[in-house]
């Protein structure tokens, strides 16, 4: 290598920045001592700024276009050095590359829950989650905010200071939006649009703005969604007693098609109604005292009677029919009964309710002599 050579190789000719990659929001040129010839090309592709640095102090800032670096094209710089009379010579400066285009898919999220008071729940917690895109604004503010000197600043390094301010505008949007909780979803693409505003405003001092910002979702804690869960089914039930109803006719329908089943009490019960029967319990239980202070015995109760005949359900019967049945062989005091406010099939003779009818029921004849 000659001497020319040597000379050239210490001289840069073309300045320039081919990003591959897709987080790279400042790249500085690596001059690595070498001298930047005058009258070399600067080339600046779109979504990029260059600027230039000289002794930590921002000079001359080029947008998009190929430039041939002159006294007169970088006047300021040429100020600083202080140059004169159009002096061409070799100079050191420091070229910083700044991304303008919006980079997109940058998240953000609520690492713990916020409480919001909430005019039908009360005092609840969320959570919320979404994206949002960065776009530079100001080139030399946010080199002197927040790159400083660092040779090669990525998105991962302001993601987590943007997600702090981006948590704190977000809780207070919706701590102060009088929105009931179950209308947030509905109100979403409304609070984000103002909230792009709001956050933009308050990053300026950054020289970046966020061009977009999506909620996409607002959550309880897994507790409450439970909670909210077993509310929306009651809602669904509507009458609580016409679904216990409802649950013991199903219950009786697979009953009465599964005969095999029948031998057993408690295999007939499966799916019916408990909150049945603890309203008939409660409603006996105010009725009782009036019973004890009544002369005689309590009155056969009323209501309709299924029994299980030959392993087959059979009724429903008016109280006034079991005497009959008793006659006929067809009720005994083993035989399985069942009606309406019962939580499960049992014999007839353990029935207080039909206990009686057996009591009257004379004993077999004896045998003749």
């Amino acid at each position: 290598m000659g001497f020319m050579d040597k000379v050239r190789g210490q001289f840069i000719d073309i300045v320039e920045f081919l990003d591959d990659s897709r987080d790279t929001i400042v790249w500085r040129f690596p001059r690595q001592g070498n001298e930047i010839k005058m009258g070399a090309q600067l080339v600046v592709r779109e979504g990029q700024t260059a600027v230039f640095v000289d002794e930590g102090q921002i000079a001359d800032v080029f947008t998009p276009g190929t430039y041939e670096l002159t006294t007169e094209n970088i006047p300021i710089l040429s100020t600083l050095k202080g140059w004169k009379y159009g002096f061409n010579s070799p100079f050191k400066a420091e070229v910083y590359f700044v991304g303008t285009r919006q980079y997109t898919d940058m998240k953000w999220g609520t690492q713990n829950p916020f409480t919001v008071r909430d005019a039908e729940f009360g005092i609840v917690r969320l959570r919320a989650f979404g994206t949002y895109a960065l776009r530079v604004t100001d080139p030399g503010t946010l080199l002197r905010q927040l790159v400083g000197t660092d040779p090669d600043f990525v998105t991962s390094e302001v993601s987590e200071f943007l997600r702090q301010v981006i948590v704190e505008a977000v809780t207070t949007a919706l701590a102060g939006a009088g929105i009931p909780m179950l209308d947030l979803a509905a109100n979403q693409a409304a609070i984000s649009k103002t909230l792009v505003g709001t956050l933009s405003a308050s990053l300026a001092e950054y020289g970046i703005a966020l061009p977009r910002f999506v909620i996409e979702n607002i959550s309880v804690p897994p507790e409450v969604e439970k909670a909210l869960d077993k509310r929306s089914q009651m809602g669904i039930v509507g009458d609580l007693g016409a679904y216990t109803q409802f649950q013991a006719a199903t219950a009786l329908e697979a009953a009465a098609n599964n005969p095999g089943a029948a031998g057993s009490g408690a295999g007939m019960v499966v799916g019916m109604g408990l909150g049945q029967a603890a309203a008939g319990a409660v409603a006996g239980a105010g009725q009782a005292p009036a019973a004890a202070a009544s002369a005689g015995p309590p009155p056969l109760p009323g209501g309709q009677w299924y029994v299980a005949v030959d392993g087959q359900q059979a009724g429903p019967f008016a109280l006034g029919a079991l005497p009959a049945k008793v006659a006929a062989g067809q009720l005994g005091p083993d035989s399985l009964v069942w009606r309406d406010g019962m939580a499960a099939w049992q014999p007839a003779g353990e029935v207080g309710d039909l206990a009686q009818l057996f009591a009257a029921t004379p004993p077999p004849l004896p045998p003749q002599a």
